[in-house]
């Protein structure tokens, strides 16, 4: 080979070489833009589905509310179990969260220092991310209500939630009962709350709810499919 063809081989080479390298730029650039549009899909997705929430929970507060001070406070006290969620499933990238986590994140609000109110018992699965905002939703509310009327009136009174898993039957099981708090009835109107507790998280996952209102205490049992609200964990 002449000094001519090497030096025409070599500069083949380099092109191809330069080629390869600005197919390979092209071939990245353009799964970078498929995955920015999947990115910005998705974010407006969820920015969506989370003003339609805060639009719900405005528009009820206010309809079930007794007068605008109660509305206001009802939905602060809402838009900030809503917030709580939103910082866990960020932490994991909308991975879902751990159930101990999730409980957590949905009674600080109400805990006193030095009283130690709340008992826990939480199940050790994680929760994906449609079932972990309605049921700390769900929490949230049933500790406004027992705030406002029930043990976490009293220094003495207690809470304790139990959650555990039945493998016979496939369930997640959440069990919230107050004791050591005033005399309670049954309320004379469903707000708002109570339908929260009562409908929001169970009837959303095909589940079921019993409220008892217990002289002792309010008793709140609720179950749904396991499989409809556990994140898988990957191996």
């Amino acid at each position: 080979m002449g000094e001519g063809d090497f030096k025409l081989e070599l500069e083949n080479a380099t092109l191809r070489k330069l080629l390869e390298v600005a197919a390979t730029d092209a071939a990245r650039r353009d799964s970078a833009e498929k995955l920015q549009r999947l990115i910005l899909e998705e974010l407006h997705h969820r920015v969506k589905n989370t003003l339609a929430i805060v639009q719900s929970i405005t528009n009820q507060s206010v309809r079930t509310a007794i007068d605008l001070p109660h509305a206001g406070e009802a939905i602060s006290a809402r838009l900030g179990a809503l917030g709580r969620v939103h910082d866990l499933l960020l932490r994991t990238s909308w991975g879902g969260a751990m159930l101990p986590e999730l409980l957590r994140a949905a009674i600080e609000p109400f805990e006193t220092p030095g009283l130690e109110q709340f008992r826990i018992q939480p199940t050790p699965i994680r929760i994906n991310p449609a079932a972990a905002l309605p049921l700390v939703m769900t929490i949230n509310e049933l500790c406004t209500n027992a705030s406002k009327h029930g043990a976490l009136t009293v220094p003495n009174g207690r809470v304790t939630i139990a959650t555990k898993v039945n493998e016979r039957d496939g369930t997640f099981q959440f069990k919230w009962s107050e004791k050591g708090g005033p005399l309670v009835g049954e309320p004379s109107r469903r707000s708002f709350g109570m339908f929260l507790i009562e409908k929001g998280f169970a009837e959303q996952f095909s589940g079921s709810t019993r409220m008892q209102f217990k002289p002792s205490g309010v008793v709140c049992e609720i179950d749904v499919p396991l499989a409809a609200i556990e994140e898988q964990i990957a191996d």
